[in-house]
């Protein structure tokens, strides 16, 4: 029996609806400092976790998974793993930016109830993969599509999620016991919060704000600085 292709009608949102799409959007945040100690219900986490499922992925080859972390005592080692090279990283500015860096709050990891590592099997689907015989790198970038569905998800649920980048890859392949064919793609916190900045951490202490997005766009060709 032949697969049937069915196809739907684009039931666009209503206006109530599009606004909470953008809202979700506008109002995300990358939390560093402000959970609360309060479990994430199982039936929420896998909500998220699925939400992170059906996001785009180049071949439909879902490359992704995610291992979940709730032990106090095991992010208590990947937190001093993150400790040590956010020393490194210090090091790396200078003068002013390296003491505002410093002053930066970043406790997630032990104050997250859940912490949840993305990785992305880059051998799930075969060697060859439709849409990915050009650019090797599209199943990265598909994880990365699961990330933003989780992160937005959570943001509806109430929930605060934040970004950690700031560790050495063998550090956490080992603590997480990750083979080599597997890649790291991101290290989140989730957790309930008690309050969300109105507007990017990172803007509000004067580390960076926003770029405007009419310079960021170009019509046609590449127009910007060489």
């Amino acid at each position: 029996m032949q697969n049937q292709t069915v196809l739907a009608p684009p039931d666009p949102f209503s206006e109530k609806e599009r606004q909470a799409v953008y809202k979700a959007i506008y109002t995300r945040r990358d939390v560093r400092d402000q959970f609360l100690p309060d479990p994430l219900p199982d039936e929420v986490l896998l909500r998220l976790l699925d939400a992170a499922h059906h996001a785009p992925s180049v071949g439909f080859m879902q490359p992704w998974n995610f291992i979940v972390i709730r032990a106090q005592s095991q992010r208590d080692e990947i937190w001093r793993a993150f400790s040590r090279a956010n020393e490194e990283a210090a090091g790396m500015f200078s003068g002013a930016r390296r003491a505002q860096y410093r002053k930066l709050k970043l406790e997630g990891i032990r104050k997250a109830p859940v912490n949840i590592c993305v990785t992305c099997d880059r051998q799930r689907t075969g060697k060859v993969v439709l849409g990915r015989t050009h650019n090797s790198d599209m199943d990265l970038y598909s994880t990365v599509c699961a990330i933003q569905n989780l992160w937005l998800a959570a943001r509806a649920e109430g929930i605060g999620v934040g970004w950690v980048s700031i560790y050495r890859d063998a550090d956490m392949r080992r603590l997480l016991q990750i083979p080599e064919r597997i890649a790291i793609v991101g290290y989140l916190c989730l957790g309930y919060v008690d309050a969300l900045y109105s507007r990017p951490e990172l803007a509000i202490k004067g580390w960076q704000e926003r770029l405007p997005l009419r310079d960021l766009i170009f019509e046609g060709k590449w127009q910007g600085q060489p």
